[in-house]
C-alpha cells in the first residue's frame, strides 16, 4: 500500500467544480466569531460539493487572511452570499423549498442517530455562534432540530467538526455524491 499523490487524485478544476452537480444542501453560519471556523466551513462545504454558504451578522467574509488559511483555496470554490440578518436568510429559503434543520442541543431535537432525510428534498443546516449557539428564533421555527450525540465530559464540538460531522451523516445517508 502507498499513499496516493495529489496529482493521482483526480481533483475537480475550479472551472470543472463550479459546473458540477451540487449536493442539495446549504449552510448557515450565523455569528460565527472565528475566520478560521469559517474557512473550515468553506473546505469542508468544498469537500461534499455543498451548494452554498449563507453567512450571516458578524460572520467573516471572504477575502479574509484567516478564512484564506484554513479554506484552502474552496472561498474560490463555493458560492457564498451574505446576508446581515439571519431571519431573512432563512426566509428567502424557506421561500425557495428548503428544509431548515438547526444543529444545536434542544430539549425537541432529533439525534443525528435518527436523522431521516428526504431524498428529494433540499436542506439548509444552520451552524450559530461558538459560544450561545444557533438563534433561539431559528431554533423556534426550524423544520428540524438536529443534535450530535456526544458521550464524554464536554457539551458541546467545535462549530469545524459539527459542520463536518452533519455533512457526512447527510452525504452517506443519501447514499451518493454529485457525480
Amino acid at each position: 500500500m502507498r499513499k496516493i499523490k495529489n496529482d493521482e487524485l483526480g481533483r475537480l478544476s475550479l472551472e470543472e467544480f463550479k459546473e458540477a452537480e451540487k449536493t442539495p444542501t446549504v449552510l448557515v453560519l450565523d455569528d460565527v466569531r472565528s475566520a478560521m471556523n469559517v474557512g473550515s466551513a468553506f473546505r469542508t462545504s468544498d469537500a461534499f460539493r455543498i451548494e452554498k454558504i449563507y453567512l450571516c451578522g458578524i460572520t467573516a467574509k471572504p477575502p479574509h487572511r484567516e478564512i484564506n488559511k484554513t479554506a484552502l483555496g474552496a472561498q474560490d470554490s463555493v458560492e457564498w452570499k451574505y446576508a446581515e440578518h439571519i431571519s431573512d436568510c432563512i426566509s428567502e429559503l424557506k421561500k425557495g423549498g428548503y428544509q431548515i434543520v438547526a444543529v444545536e442541543q434542544a430539549d425537541e431535537s432529533v439525534s443525528l442517530l435518527d436523522f431521516e432525510i428526504n431524498k428529494e428534498a433540499k436542506y439548509a443546516f444552520v451552524f450559530g455562534n461558538e459560544v450561545f449557539g444557533v438563534n433561539d428564533k431559528v431554533v423556534e421555527t426550524a423544520d428540524t432540530v438536529l443534535e450530535i450525540p456526544q458521550y464524554g465530559t464536554k457539551h458541546s464540538l467545535n462549530i469545524s467538526v459539527s459542520i463536518g460531522v452533519v455533512l457526512w451523516d447527510f452525504v452517506s445517508k443519501q447514499k451518493k455524491l454529485p457525480e
